[in-house]
C-alpha cells in the first residue's frame, strides 16, 4: 500500500507479503520517480528526503520483529514516520 503524507509524516503500511523496509523502499522509488519526472505535488522533496534518511537510519530487524507477529495474527500495522530535530522517526499502531 501506497505511504500517505500529513505535513511532515509518512504513513507506512507493510503487509505479510512486503516488509517495512520493501514498503519504504517502494515508497521512496515512487516519490523518486515523481520528483524526476516533475509530476511531484507540494511536500514531495520533504517526503522524499524523510524516506531516505528512514531507510539510512531505521533498524530494519527490530522493526520486522515488531510487525510481522502482527501480521501473522491477522491484524493491520502501520507505522508512522516524522521527522523529529533532523531524525527519522516512527510510531507504531496495529489494529
Amino acid at each position: 500500500m501506497r505511504g500517505e503524507a500529513r505535513s511532515t509524516e509518512i504513513i507506512l503500511e507493510p503487509n505479510p507479503s512486503r516488509c517495512i523496509e520493501t514498503t519504504a523502499r517502494e515508497e521512496f522509488g515512487r516519490s523518486m520517480r515523481l520528483l524526476l519526472e516533475g509530476e511531484s505535488q507540494p511536500g514531495m522533496a520533504e517526503r522524499t528526503e524523510l524516506l531516505r534518511l528512514f531507510l539510512e537510519t531505521a533498524n530494519f530487524g527490530e522493526l520486522r520483529r515488531i510487525s510481522e507477529p502482527l501480521l501473522a495474527e491477522g491484524r493491520r500495522v502501520t507505522f508512522t514516520v516524522y521527522e523529529d530535530g533532523g531524525v527519522a522517526r516512527y510510531r507504531v499502531q496495529a489494529s
